[in-house]
């Protein structure tokens, strides 16, 4: 009954939520096929992706201006701009217009996830739960649902412009239920005697994020093509590795709902950065598909936490007027994951081959979690004694 209860009260972000999971899926599981479609070596394709993943990293800097001027139709109209990106991706013959598309649905996509974090971190605040593992979650059994259905689509030959027109009807009704019944309150940096923003510990909370979304996006947008091209899997094989990357990370945003409220934050954070690079490990070591396929399932499961209980750690932490530009800007720090992973993984992959680049990912994750987590441990006491 909590679980209904906690998924009712916060359905607005949820629905944000469903449509970003369902829309990443739908084109990392057709990633293969859109990528020979514009004829682009794994270098020039990363590079455009590069360009392209700068919409959302203005997006997530852009976010509060959007709220403050699209008001209660923010997030479906970033969801919409989205879903139509992704058709134009879909329908691209060539690198430009491809470049083109994919940036508008990088814009779309960080609107819409930025708000609904938002929105998950001040129903947090007012009703006392802890939500953004259950709303990620969300996220990723959608991922796994629409990365199968995808697969199953393409074995059935369907186009990209045609899962993509589906996904363009999937936001429409997403979008109402989105839509706000009035203008949400626009907040502001600071108020007069709040405490200032603890800018210090948003960029360090921020850089988890990146490194989190950096081996998602690395595992996600990288996996089908592993499994089809390195091991020789068909278009259903590959869509597996999305879709057991989705559900393993679905069961461990689930699992994080519930044992946030027992488990302290960084410490949970540490444990399961070390799961998910285990398993990137394993996944660049993998003989055979079954072997990937285990290695992207724990790599799933132990990356899903970090970034939300990074998130809402932050929503925590500061002051509530400052909420939205702590999260915008931890977001914008988080999303530069996006603009990294493409160039980190394409080039990577032409000088060493595509296993390596998944065990660069899994030695980055470990870095930056052994230098960060004493450093935001010790701010955090810090920041306590000063409140008492």
């Amino acid at each position: 009954m909590r679980l209904v209860s906690d998924l009712w009260l916060s359905r607005k972000s949820v629905a944000g939520f469903v449509i970003v999971g369902a829309a990443w899926s739908s084109y990392f599981a057709q990633m293969p096929v859109i990528k020979a479609a514009i004829g682009a070596s794994d270098g020039v394709y990363g590079a455009v992706m590069l360009l392209a993943s700068l919409g959302a990293l203005a997006a997530m800097w852009l976010a509060p201006l959007a709220h403050r001027i699209a008001g209660r139709w923010a997030l479906p109209l970033g969801a919409m701009i989205m879903s139509g990106g992704m058709l134009g991706a879909g329908m691209s013959a060539e690198i430009v217009a491809f470049g083109i598309a994919m940036t508008c649905a990088s814009v779309g996509a960080g609107i819409t996830d930025v708000l609904a974090n938002v929105r998950v971190s001040e129903i947090e605040e007012s009703s006392g739960r802890h939500l953004m593992n259950l709303n990620h979650a969300m996220f990723s059994f959608t991922y796994a649902g629409c990365a199968l259905a995808t697969g199953i689509l393409r074995e059935l030959g369907w186009s990209p412009a045609q899962v993509f027109t589906v996904l363009i009807g999937l936001t429409a009704l997403a979008g109402w239920i989105m839509l706000e019944r009035r203008a949400p309150p626009i907040p502001t940096d600071e108020t007069p005697g709040d405490a200032p923003l603890p800018h210090l510990l948003v960029w360090g909370v921020g850089a988890i994020v990146m490194v989190a979304f950096l081996t998602e996006a690395a595992s996600e947008g990288w996996s089908a093509l592993h499994l089809e091209r390195t091991l020789g899997g068909g278009p259903a094989e590959g869509a597996l590795g999305p879709a057991l990357l989705g559900l393993s990370m679905g069961i461990g945003r689930l699992s994080g709902h519930f044992l946030s409220d027992r488990v302290p934050t960084l410490p949970f954070i540490t444990v399961a950065s070390v799961v998910a690079a285990g398993g990137l490990v394993l996944v660049g070591a993998a003989p055979t598909l079954f072997m990937a396929y285990i290695g992207f399932a724990l790599t799933g499961l132990g990356i899903s936490v970090v970034a939300p209980l990074a998130l809402a750690l932050i929503g925590r932490l500061v002051p509530p007027k400052a909420r939205l530009a702590a999260i915008s800007r931890a977001s914008a720090l988080g999303y530069a994951a996006f603009f990294v992973s493409p160039p980190l993984m394409g080039f990577t992959s032409e000088a060493l081959g595509l296993r390596a680049g998944f065990w660069v990912v899994a030695a980055l994750l470990l870095i930056c979690i052994a230098a960060l987590v004493p450093v935001l441990a010790a701010r955090i006491a810090a920041r306590t004694q000063q409140a008492y």
